[in-house]
């Protein structure tokens, strides 16, 4: 299978002249690009690294990473990108270790993610996984050479590395800004290559963020947009609508993936139906299980290779080739997976288990909720229950009796919140899934 870099070098030959990487202030065709990787590989044999050693160091916002990220690909090492702002301590730990190890030769990235326990997991992944993950981008989402990419998350994410990779083996543009905090920079990158598509990744917060600040300048630009991908949690109802009512045109994913297993199902929800929870049909490489659990189980090519110094945690979710993940699902008739939240997140309510994402999705199928977390809180009686934290839309008006009313036609009893609270925000962590713990006393 031909690696990533094959492409950006088959690029470099049939479109020297096409931009690869585009920054706000600076830019690279695919020949230079190309010659800057094979320069930079270079350089890192005279400096002594050698193939199947691992070589840290921070993600940067520029195509100075990326030239460094495939230049190391381009060697047969392996690249280890940390978030910019790692303490120096940690980042000092982090490299003493992987500096002794040595990777087998099908490694090359190690990814480091802090999990759900906030210890830092190093998840190794090979050039199959990589490859066969931007081809289910390019099959199931289709990026064509015409699509600039935009990318506005940490370039040592996989959320954005994932965009990455299918971006320029399709021959495509990548686009590279800082973050969202300057949406007239965003649209302005349309404006400088005016005869190209743009597509862009968003999770569920940023997307909120623009339909409320930047409506006027997406709609304005509706028609150069081809695609925007969501993920990592949720998205309610309401915000599928909107969206889809400010892109009538675009396609507009919400998709299943993670560092442990590549991108593996994807559903196009600028189709009227606005399905909540929804993460469409497997992919071009993925087969996807649940088992008798109701947990969801992954068996394709793009999975990771284990973690790193840590057999233990690696044969836990990953066995025979299949990996078991912590997410719960089910399958429509129509091969449809939805998602029903994660096992450790299941709130114990008089001896049943309730999925609080089972209950906000259905409490977002009201039109007046624009989002909605449920907790757990403590009761004098009961001991513990579930509470309802919502917001409503603006001008609107939702109470406690409408809302428990309208569960009590979709649930059972004990997934019922007894509390309700009107809010004006939902906590939420930086990767925009919502922020359960900080509720917990």
């Amino acid at each position: 299978m031909n690696s990533i870099n094959y492409f950006i070098h088959k690029g470099a030959k049939e479109t020297p002249e096409q931009m690869a990487v585009v920054t706000p202030t600076e830019e690279i065709t695919y020949a230079d690009f190309s010659e800057a990787i094979i320069k930079r590989a270079e350089e890192f044999k005279h400096e002594g690294l050698k193939a199947n050693k691992g070589y840290v160091y921070r993600a940067n916002q520029d195509i100075d990473f990326l030239i460094t990220y495939f230049a190391l690909k381009e060697m047969g090492a392996v690249a280890v990108p940390l978030e910019h702002s790692i303490p120096q301590e940690a980042f000092d730990n982090i490299k003493a270790e992987v500096e002794v190890a040595e990777f087998s030769e099908e490694i090359d990235d190690l990814l480091f993610t802090s999990g759900s326990t906030g210890k830092a997991k190093g998840v190794m992944l090979s050039q199959t996984a990589l490859t066969t993950c931007a081809e289910n981008f390019i099959h199931d989402n289709l990026y064509t050479s015409n699509i600039v990419y935009i990318i506005s998350g940490p370039l040592n994410h996989i959320a954005s590395l994932f965009k990455i990779h299918p971006t320029l083996m399709a021959g495509g543009t990548v686009c590279v800004v800082d973050g969202l905090k300057d949406m007239n920079a965003l649209f302005d990158v349309f404006k400088k290559m005016p005869t190209r598509r743009f597509a862009f990744f968003l999770v569920p917060a940023s997307i909120r963020m623009v339909l409320q600040f930047s409506r006027d300048q997406l709609v304005a630009n509706a028609d150069k947009i081809e695609f925007i991908e969501t993920g990592t949690a949720p998205l309610t109802k309401n915000d599928m609508e909107e969206l889809s009512k400010a892109l009538p045109d675009a396609r507009l994913y919400n998709s299943l993936g993670g560092t442990e297993i590549g991108a593996v199902s994807t559903y196009n929800f600028n189709d009227g139906k606005y399905m909540v929870g929804c993460v469409g049909k497997p992919m071009l490489h993925s087969q996807i299980m649940i088992n008798e659990e109701g947990t969801i189980q992954i068996k394709a090519p793009t999975l990771m290779s284990g973690y790193f110094n840590d057999p233990e945690a690696t044969t836990r979710v990953l066995k025979d080739g299949v990996y078991t993940s912590s997410d719960r699902g089910y399958f429509d008739e129509e091969g449809n997976l939805f998602l029903l939240g994660r096992n450790d997140d299941a709130i114990n309510v008089g001896g049943f288990k309730a999925d609080p994402i089972e209950i906000e999705n259905t409490v977002n199928l009201i039109d007046r909720i624009v989002d909605c977390i449920c907790i757990e809180s403590p009761h004098p009686i009961a001991g513990s229950c579930l509470k309802l934290l919502y917001i409503v839309k603006e001008g609107e008006t939702c109470t406690p009796r409408e809302i428990a009313s309208f569960l009590k036609t979709k649930l059972e009893a004990y997934k019922i919140p007894m509390l309700y609270e009107k809010v004006e925000k939902i906590n939420q962590k930086y990767n925009g899934k919502k922020d359960r713990q900080s509720y917990k006393k």
